[in-house]
């Protein structure tokens, strides 16, 4: 048996990940050769601190000089876990002008700079794998970008965010307010410190810039996506919709819309009960797509933590040792349709409108009036007293963004609301 060929590998970044990165490719070294046909070697990681403290990992594979890495000739690919824009851009473009492949976890980057990396990727013909930027271990750009790249998507709904899942998960099973369960998240490690970029669904927006690119064959930038966070939800907004069947999840939606362009936005969103994804619960992952002729699919799992995004990692790694020992590259990028961005206000959708207004005859009358004159229809209204207010509970039909927000807009000035308490967009079921 012919000796197997040996792909070098750099990483750059040792933390939560990279640490399960380098952990895997030392334990099961045997079955990735097997798998990949090469001995994968992991030469050089790039980190921080030297002195920091890591199990089981050489002190001789350890540099400051990430520079040193993407530039060493005997390297042939690159990984990337460190996070951030830069040094991740300017290292990553280096690497790839010196004709190595690359392999990132960096969601970030990708939303804010896909583009001029994969252009680079494509005029140095090597590959730039990405798996573990969305949904961890979850198996879902390589479908869209290989199992279903035949097909059509019409729509892909995600929760692609365990913090936001678990905070919301909580609230929903304990009646909870955002801050406690937020606590709690981070108590337990689900959520850090500044949670910001989690409940303000900034991390969100970025996978769903990197799946709505996928699914529809076009660059989507982070900037193209609408992005409303979860810290406005309180416990009244979970129990109504509960009374009413749905759940509330932070969902990031991609679709086409009827006149050629793609909507990408996140946002808190009212899904009913039994749609697929109000089953996933805590800190749990996943994504739902709607293809012409594949129909309804949904991809679940752990979005997040070192093992199951180094799982996704390594997948790549073997992926491009294959293509390696095989000769030529892998899988190119189809941005093709070259699609605008429809603007939020063009967005069809609907909205159930809680509202604090007088207890007294002539309200709802006037409260339907404003509808109306934005031609927004009613699909059902609740009522309750308490005291000298009451609570309406408004469901409307499909209608357009721009129209839903004007109606908002003229029901906050109106003499009968007292108070306009929230604002859900309702997805799931089109009416």
């Amino acid at each position: 048996m012919a000796a197997l060929k040996e792909i070098s590998i750099g990483m750059l970044g040792c933390g939560v990940v990279g640490s399960q990165v380098a952990r895997l490719l030392s334990e099961d070294s045997g079955d990735f050769a097997e798998r990949s046909g090469a001995r994968l070697a992991l030469k050089k990681i790039a980190v921080r601190n030297l002195s920091a403290p890591r199990e089981n990992i050489s002190s001789q594979l350890l540099t400051t000089d990430a520079e040193s890495i993407v530039t060493d000739p005997s390297i042939d690919i690159i990984i990337e876990v460190m996070g951030g824009i830069e040094p991740a851009r300017t290292l990553l473009l280096t690497a790839i002008s010196q004709k190595k492949s690359v392999i990132t976890a960096n969601k970030a980057l990708l939303a804010k700079h896909g583009a001029e990396l994969f252009e680079a990727a494509d005029k140095n013909g090597v590959d730039l794998y990405y798996e573990a930027a969305v949904g961890g271990a979850i198996p879902i750009l390589r479908p869209l970008r290989e199992s279903i790249v035949g097909d059509h998507v019409h729509r892909i709904m995600g929760i692609v965010n365990g913090t936001t899942n678990y905070i919301l998960t909580k609230m929903d099973e304990r009646g909870s307010e955002f801050a406690l369960a937020l606590k709690e998240a981070q108590d337990l490690g689900f959520a850090e410190a500044n949670p910001s970029a989690d409940v303000d669904g900034n991390d969100a927006a970025a996978k769903a810039a990197i799946l709505a690119g996928l699914a529809f064959h076009t660059r989507v930038s982070i900037d193209d996506v609408y992005c409303e966070g979860i810290s406005k939800i309180s416990s009244r907004d979970v129990q109504v919709a509960h009374d009413i069947d749905h759940i509330i999840k932070l969902l990031a939606i991609a679709e086409s819309t009827p006149d050629n362009q793609i909507s990408v936005r996140v946002h808190p969103t009212l899904i009913p009960r039994e749609h697929p994804l109000a089953a996933v619960r805590n800190s749990f992952n996943a994504i739902f797509v709607e293809a012409e002729s594949a129909g309804e699919l949904m991809f679940y799992g752990r979005g997040a933590g070192g093992a199951p995004t180094a799982s996704a990692v390594l997948g790549d790694l073997i992926a491009i040792a294959r293509n390696k020992t095989r000769g030529g590259e892998g899988h190119g990028e189809s941005d093709y349709a070259q699609l605008a961005i429809a603007p939020i206000d063009n967005v069809l959708t609907r909205y159930l409108i809680r509202l604090d207004v007088a207890d007294k005859p002539g309200v709802l009358a006037s409260v339907a009036q404003t509808f109306a004159s934005h031609n927004v229809s009613i699909e059902t209204v609740r009522q309750s007293g308490r005291g000298s207010s009451a609570e309406l509970i408004v469901m409307t039909h499909t209608a357009t963004d721009s129209s839903l927000a004007a109606t908002v807009d003229a029901l906050s000035k109106s003499d009968v609301v007292k108070n306009v308490e929230s604002v859900i967009r309702v997805e799931g079921a089109r009416q």
